[in-house]
């Protein structure tokens, strides 16, 4: 009873910090099923926004035939999909339908327990704002979802690229600021440092920072389906480097970078070795610290899930992205995120 008694005292914001941590598992599966989604090109099967009522799926057959016939009216089904039947979009109408459900549940999940906590006492000082931001970011995604599909619902049979990136990278953000916000509730978080504390910050912010943009550039390859062109490695169109005029043969120039499928694909393995190095060097640099030993083997795993994940990457490529592979590469991208943001939160 002693034992509990100082327990409790010592860590008065552990049940605050568990909650915090399941929301983060709830977002991440949340990617996932986003990422299923998407590969199931299911997207637009839902053609409109209902936070409530949208809840409930079609029960009966009447209704079922009256979503397909509002599915009929978007270009998608007209220029890929107008052989499907009710059955076929059925299957994907509830891909996208357990997608915004599970968005839904996220609310309350995070919306409710913040109410409880915070007439507990128990959210005070900054802690308020933090979580405030969280629950606006939460709002602000399903605007930027919806805003996402819109884009598709007019003349195009695909999202916009750039609001596909800005959906996940929003997810992503959120996933990101809730662990590290977890993370600092717990007592003593911060690893003894020496000298070379601001240093090793440094290397673990941009490692941190990198692995969100090669998230985003992974979401661009989705998007523009370049993951099913040039499958080869390490040569791309029989080039490490291609040249400049392919790189750049779309007009605008910044088009390239979101729908040319070479340039598209090409930024993503770079953004990926550039990470791979510097992982690697920051594995080196820290493990020369006698007072960081925790770090240092947080920093070994970092450098071995981000190897893990560029092989995944590269067998996803040369197997032209087959579901299963695309989703565990996906799912393995979460993770290098999670290590990442805990590893540089816990260097103070």
């Amino acid at each position: 009873m002693l034992q509990n008694a100082k327990t409790t005292v010592a860590d008065p914001l552990a049940a605050v910090r568990r909650w915090l941590f399941a929301v983060a598992g709830l977002i991440a599966l949340m990617v996932l099923a986003g990422g299923a989604a998407r590969l199931a090109v299911s997207g637009f099967s839902i053609t409109e926004w209902k936070p409530i009522t949208g809840v409930m799926p079609p029960l009966s057959q009447d209704d079922w035939r009256d979503a397909f016939e509002k599915y009929k009216q978007n270009p998608q089904y007209a220029q890929i999909f107008a052989d499907m039947d009710l059955s076929r979009f059925q299957t994907i109408y509830l891909w996208e339908w357990a997608h915004r459900v599970l968005g839904r549940l996220i609310a309350l999940a995070f919306a409710l327990p913040l109410a409880f906590f915070w007439l507990k006492g128990l959210v005070t000082g900054a802690l308020r704002g933090k979580l405030l931001f969280i629950l606006a970011l939460g709002g602000l995604q399903g605007f930027v979802g919806w805003w996402m599909v819109y884009s598709g619902l007019s003349e195009r049979t695909a999202v916009a690229q750039a609001r596909l990136v800005l959906h996940l990278l929003l997810a992503c953000f959120t996933f990101v600021a809730i662990l590290w916000t977890a993370e600092g509730l717990r007592p003593n978080f911060r690893d003894p440092m020496g000298r070379d504390a601001r240093g090793f910050r440094i290397e673990a912010g941009l490692l941190l920072a990198l692995v969100f943009a090669q998230i985003g550039f992974g979401a661009l390859v989705a998007g523009a389906r370049a993951g099913l062109a040039y499958n080869t490695w390490p040569l791309i169109d029989g080039r490490f480097i291609p040249p400049a005029e392919s790189l750049f043969s779309l007009t605008p120039l910044w088009a390239n970078f979101f729908d040319n499928a070479l340039t598209v694909q090409f930024q993503h393995r770079m953004a990926a070795y550039l990470a791979l190095l510097l992982c690697l060097f920051h594995a080196f640099h820290i493990s020369r610290e006698r007072l960081a030993r925790r770090a240092v083997r947080r920093a070994l795993a970092l450098a071995l899930l981000i190897l893990a994940q560029a092989g995944l990457g590269v067998t996803t490529l040369l197997l032209a992205a087959p579901l299963p592979a695309a989703l565990a590469h996906q799912a393995l991208a979460v993770g290098v995120l999670a290590l990442a943001t805990l590893h540089r939160a816990k260097l103070g």
